[in-house]
């Protein structure tokens, strides 16, 4: 990647955070993304179990929220 093409890239992904931040100052980014990162992170991780998670908590939404718990608390 030259400086040519790595500063369009640079400029339009700053772009993008102008347009995304909305009441956000600049300041304030690193408030704001290293926590959406984290969670990005966790959603690529578990990723692989999703679907047997997602039946899983269908068949539980029906129970008491006790019994909901411990399933999730103890497995």
């Amino acid at each position: 990647m030259n400086g040519e093409t790595h500063g369009q890239l640079a400029n339009f992904i700053w772009g993008i955070c102008n347009l995304l931040r909305g009441p956000c100052k600049r300041n304030e980014y690193r408030k704001v993304i290293f926590p959406l990162t984290v969670l990005r992170r966790f959603e690529c991780l578990l990723t692989p179990t999703r679907q047997a998670m997602l039946k899983k908590f269908q068949s539980l939404k029906t129970k008491p929220e006790r019994a909901q718990l411990m399933v999730i608390f103890l497995g």
